[in-house]
């Protein structure tokens, strides 16, 4: 009887020890929100062009257009004084007032054409350069680049078959 009560005695104890445990649990609740931003856009409002160029016989050259929509000559590359339209590209960068966001350039050079006459566009520049701020949740972005002139290049009014892309992207 002695041995029938210690089980029972241990056996209390060990389920009191259970049971005391169970209201060591506490709870507690929080609540969940979300905020969605505008999302954030890009539109061309003026297509790069730069303008009247003339070339020398015998050696290439470059146009750089900067972001700006002015225009530097190299190599045998002048520029006239009847200039033509020279603009740099020109996008409105729209979303959520004040909030910064990234762009990305393209990395490859752009092929214009006039008939089977050629040249490239590369080295992409921008302004703002890298990343913007939406001021008033808007940002007028410029984008500016060089245009690879061969020797002798053909006269012609050269275009791109595809346009090139600008991306961004918020911060």
């Amino acid at each position: 009887m002695k041995k029938a009560t210690k089980i029972t005695a241990m056996a209390a104890i060990i389920l009191s020890g259970f049971s005391v445990s169970s209201y060591a649990q506490a709870t507690a609740t929080a609540s969940s929100s979300a905020t969605i931003v505008t999302p954030i856009a890009i539109s061309k409002t003026v297509d790069m062009n730069f303008g009247n160029v003339a070339v020398s016989a015998s050696t290439a050259g470059t146009v750089v257009l900067a972001p700006a929509g002015t225009r530097t000559a190299t190599g045998g590359v002048t520029l006239p004084v009847t200039s033509g339209t020279v603009a740099a590209a020109s996008f409105n960068v729209t979303g959520e007032g004040v909030y910064t966001y990234s762009i990305t350039l393209p990395s490859s050079s752009l092929t214009i054409a006039s008939g089977s006459n050629s040249m490239t566009v590369n080295t992409f520049t921008s302004s703002p350069s890298a990343t913007g701020t939406l001021t008033a949740g808007s940002q007028t972005l410029t984008v500016g680049a060089t245009l690879n002139v061969g020797a002798a290049q053909p006269s012609g009014t050269y275009t791109s078959a595809s346009p090139f892309s600008v991306t961004v992207n918020y911060n």
